[in-house]
């Protein structure tokens, strides 16, 4: 581990989630779930920027021909970052109004994956979805109860996921061309008294770094053998994702949620926005190429 662990927005989010870095911007956008909000982090200014929201955010991408595009509680929609408008594009789960949008991001190609969860926790009611560059949307995993932690290798050869409660990652082929995913098999079984694995990236050797809900802590593991590499603690109960980013992406930054049960005595910084150079480099975020 090359850097120390800084606090870099002490927000205090209920969930914060969803990072992702805007190379053309040089931003992170991250999401407060449960507060509704999206916060733009400015690398230059080192200012954090919110915006209010009217339904709970599950994840938000880059547009490659401008502003976002965000997945809400109701469905995908464009979003203009500097006036918050936004404009429904669809909602694949319009008959299911107990499930929101959760993770999700970007493809090598440019299509936006993104899952769903039940609001009450009710399993296998939930998918995982693409939305593809000509606005299409696929399901592509069904029966899932918490679509979390996504990635893609960098050979563009294997697509990474995790349905929360399974406490395992799941490695398919990915064929990029189409986008299709199949020959589904477990690679990584998640230890149980370590929390449960949530949001997930990956670095340029081919490394998966998965956050611990419940567990303090991000991990690196090896997805050829499924060993844990290493760690980092964080001063938050849960953490809740992370991603690569800064001018070099070479910054890891990471999520944290003020839940309920959090003992703010104890993690005084829950909710906060945390950053780490870990040693290594992530990949780019792909933003959405439709």
């Amino acid at each position: 581990m090359s850097g120390k662990l800084e606090l870099l927005v002490d927000e205090n989010a209920i969930l914060g989630e969803g990072p992702t870095w805007d190379e053309k911007a040089q931003s992170l956008y991250w999401l407060d779930i449960m507060g509704k909000q999206l916060h733009i982090f400015e690398y230059a200014k080192g200012s954090n920027r919110t915006i209010e929201l009217e339904q709970m955010p599950g994840t938000i991408v880059p547009r490659k021909s401008g502003g976002a595009v965000i997945a809400l509680q109701n469905g995908f929609y464009f979003m203009n970052l500097e006036t918050g408008q936004l404009e429904p594009i669809t909602d694949p789960e319009s008959h299911l109004p107990h499930n929101r949008f959760n993770d999700g991001k970007c493809d090598p190609k440019g299509r936006f994956w993104a899952g769903t969860i039940h609001l009450e926790g009710k399993e296998h009611t939930c998918a995982l979805y693409c939305l593809d560059t000509n606005l299409e949307v696929d399901r592509k995993i069904s029966e899932v109860t918490n679509s979390n932690g996504l990635a893609w290798s960098p050979d563009e050869s294997t697509f990474y996921f995790i349905d929360t409660p399974t406490l395992k990652v799941v490695a398919y082929d990915y064929d990029a061309k189409t986008g299709s995913i199949t020959n589904p098999r477990n690679i990584i079984a998640f230890p149980e008294d370590e929390g449960f694995p949530d949001g997930m990236t990956i670095d340029e050797e081919g490394m998966l770094w998965i956050a611990h809900y419940s567990g303090s802590k991000v991990s690196r593991w090896d997805p050829n053998n499924g060993q844990q590499l290493t760690t980092i603690s964080v001063p938050a109960k849960h953490v809740t994702s992370c991603t690569f980013g800064g001018p070099d992406l070479d910054e890891l930054y990471i999520t944290t949620a003020k839940q309920d049960d959090t003992d703010m005595n104890e993690f005084p910084h829950a909710g906060g926005l945390f950053r780490i150079k870990p040693g290594v480099k992530g990949m780019p975020a792909v933003p959405f190429n439709g």
